[in-house]
């Protein structure tokens, strides 16, 4: 038998699936011990119902995603419009250092995804989708690049892509804690701020109540970024013959209009309501995009996949106490912030926060850390990371 949902029944499950995700991410401990997010829990449950019906025989699920891509363009736009680079002078000397550190890891990333998969004997692309693809970028650039990439003829790309973050997620919670407890252990180290708060003041804008006027001038916003975004990427393609999927010129046009509001206006853009439509449709075209995963279509290449993540932890673990460590002034929020570079360099910025805040619970704060790792992990690794992987694809395409 075949069951085919149409759109908006599609929709209705990617919903409740982002609900029932969140409920036992809830309810258990493992899920929340390593910051699992609820589409992942949600929609992974229902791939693996769909794929032990198929494999029986009783039941093929046919789902309809097509307005998955809205809900991504939407998300990526909301990245952009949070791009402040006001921001960046708050953190100064160390933010652009740990930047560019984030830049030179997505590198490497494609550099060890490509070589093993070239070993391993699978498509090199499929090396990006387990690289900065799915480790620095995780869930939301797999599925963004994934359907980018089965576009160019790679199947499983999606598939592959979404496990790889998966695998990447658990690592960079397990990792994390253990390095940075090393490095504080190893040489000493104390906070150098006490646990009243001393320590660099971070400017705070006071929150406003979000209503109807203030949220429909946030859409309108975002729906501009998305409509000249898309636009910039199907001429910058037509141009240069390389790829520039339209939600990441979405992105970088987000990017220039909200600087140009700060310039301007800058009291036309809440960031409490773009938030919110950021996190829903992140979480509604997650909860879609895991939930239309074909596991029978990768089990073949889950090893050459292991591999290549289990290289990723250990280069990321490497380059972290070794130089990363060294070039944030080896104190103590160097290595706090080392332990947020493992998170969202393996999974995402949640994980990064995860891991920082079991550190500063048992050994002290460190206002530098919450303030340099969440800006960069959330909007800024794109600058250097999105490039990166355009190119990357183009090269191997």
């Amino acid at each position: 038998m075949n069951i085919e949902a149409n759109q908006i029944t599609t929709i209705f499950l990617a919903v409740a699936l982002l609900v029932i995700g969140g409920l036992l991410v809830d309810r258990v401990n493992v899920l929340r011990k390593f910051c699992i997010p609820a589409p992942v829990v949600g929609g992974l449950l229902f791939a693996i119902v769909v794929t032990i019906l198929k494999g029986t025989g009783l039941v093929e699920v046919t789902l309809d995603t097509s307005l998955q891509s809205l809900f991504m363009v939407t998300f990526f736009t909301t990245v952009g419009l949070g791009a402040s680079f006001k921001l960046i002078k708050l953190g100064g000397k160390l933010l652009v250092i740990y930047w560019l550190a984030c830049g030179f890891l997505a590198l490497m990333q494609n550099a060890i995804g490509i070589s093993l998969a070239t070993v391993l004997g699978i498509d090199p692309l499929l090396g990006i989708m387990a690289g900065a693809v799915s480790m620095e970028g995780g869930h939301g650039a797999a599925t963004a690049f994934g359907g980018t990439v089965e576009d160019l003829g790679v199947n499983s790309a999606l598939s592959i892509g979404l496990a790889a973050a998966t695998f990447g997620l658990v690592a960079g919670g397990l990792v994390g804690g253990p390095t940075v407890k090393r490095l504080i252990t190893k040489h000493n180290l104390t906070p150098s701020e006490q646990e009243d708060g001393t320590g660099p003041a971070v400017e705070e804008k006071t929150a406003v109540d979000v209503n109807s006027h203030t949220f429909i001038v946030q859409i309108l916003l975002i729906t501009l970024c998305m409509a000249l975004g898309t636009y910039l990427g199907e001429l910058f393609s037509a141009q240069t013959g390389f790829v520039l999927p339209g939600y990441v010129g979405a992105m970088f046009v987000a990017v220039i209009v909200r600087n140009i509001i700060d310039q301007t206006n800058k009291n036309m853009i809440d960031m409490k309501s773009i938030n919110l439509i950021g996190d829903v449709t992140l979480g509604i075209f997650l909860s879609m995009a895991l939930m239309s995963i074909k596991l029978w279509e990768i089990a073949d290449l889950a090893l050459p996949i292991l591999i290549i993540v289990a290289a990723q932890v250990v280069f990321i673990v490497l380059f972290g106490t070794f130089v990363l460590f060294r070039l944030l002034g080896k104190d103590y929020d160097a290595a706090v912030m080392v332990g947020g570079f493992t998170g969202h360099g393996l999974g995402a910025t949640p994980n990064a926060m995860a891991n920082m805040a079991a550190i500063t619970q048992k050994f002290g704060p460190s206002t530098k850390a919450y303030l340099i790792v969440p800006i960069v992990g959330a909007f800024l690794i794109d600058v250097f990371a999105m490039p990166i992987i355009i190119t990357s694809i183009n090269l191997f395409q």
